[in-house]
């Protein structure tokens, strides 16, 4: 068991930002529940973190999509007397065709994962948090929330509803001592480009948008904790995100409807 006695719930935490946080967390001596659908890659994670950090790491395998995963997921902590005092909603990913043109099935699924279950295990956990007069909620936003809007995808959309439910949370939960914090990362080295199959269009984009994992965890600890209900890690995204946010609909409209660059995370 560790010292630290705080417990962090990390969705997504198979690969890239969420096995990142459940490193750096680890290091830090919090006990982890790591939860995402590849149950070996959970496994041999968590092997890894309890031999080198002498923590407590329970995993289980869950799909987001489903609408029953995060009741699930939290009667699974209520089963091995856990108690969330971190929450890392990081799970996700983004549609690769126009909204007109994708079953609605998928759309359903996206809605499900990155909408409906951040916002129901966030709900889950906040009694919990309030009881105890502690908790930390980051809520994985996109740069991509604070750029012109763009057309076909739902990605920006998803990821400007949870830049501002986070706000709205921090404003609510600040008095009971929980924080909240949207991250919005760019461009960031993963497995997402792999999986969203847009690999050979990420490796186009020039080097000085990419941001390593490890950098953007620790940004958003560190503003979570500071009480910062918005994180923009690396200052090319800070730029970036300053000088995209401001343009007034009607440039935007001249830029063309399906301007947006940061469709992808």
């Amino acid at each position: 068991m560790s010292s630290n006695n705080t417990t962090a719930l990390i969705t997504g935490a198979s690969a890239g930002i969420g096995a990142c946080f459940a490193r750096f967390l680890a290091a830090q001596g919090h006990d982890l529940l790591l939860v995402a659908r590849r149950e070996q890659r959970l496994q041999e994670l968590a092997t890894e973190l309890r031999a080198q950090y002498g923590i407590r790491c329970e995993t289980l395998a869950a799909d987001l999509t489903d609408r029953h995963a995060p009741k699930a997921i939290m009667d699974y902590t209520t089963e091995q007397g856990l108690e969330i005092d971190v929450l890392i909603n990081n799970a996700g990913l983004s549609g690769k065709t126009a909204f007109s043109e994708t079953p609605w099935d998928v759309l359903d699924a996206e809605l499900q994962l990155m909408v409906t279950a951040v916002t129901e295990l966030a709900h889950r956990v906040l009694p919990g948090m309030r009881a105890r007069g502690f908790g930390r909620i980051i809520n994985l936003s996109s740069i991509a929330a604070l750029s012109p809007p763009g057309g076909s995808l739902l990605y920006s959309g998803i990821k400007s509803y949870v830049l501002l439910m986070s706000q709205s949370l921090d404003m609510e939960l600040k008095p009971y001592g929980i924080h909240v914090t949207a991250l919005c990362p760019g461009f960031t080295h993963s497995e997402f480009h792999d999986v969203m199959g847009t690999r050979d269009a990420a490796n186009h984009l020039p080097s000085i948008l990419w941001q390593e994992p490890e950098a953007v965890v620790k940004e958003g600890w560190t503003a979570v904790n500071k009480g910062q209900p918005i994180c923009v890690p690396g200052t090319v995204n800070k730029l970036l995100a300053a000088s995209m946010r401001p343009i007034p609909t009607r440039i935007q409209y001249f830029l063309g409807k399906t301007f947006n660059p940061f469709k992808e995370s």
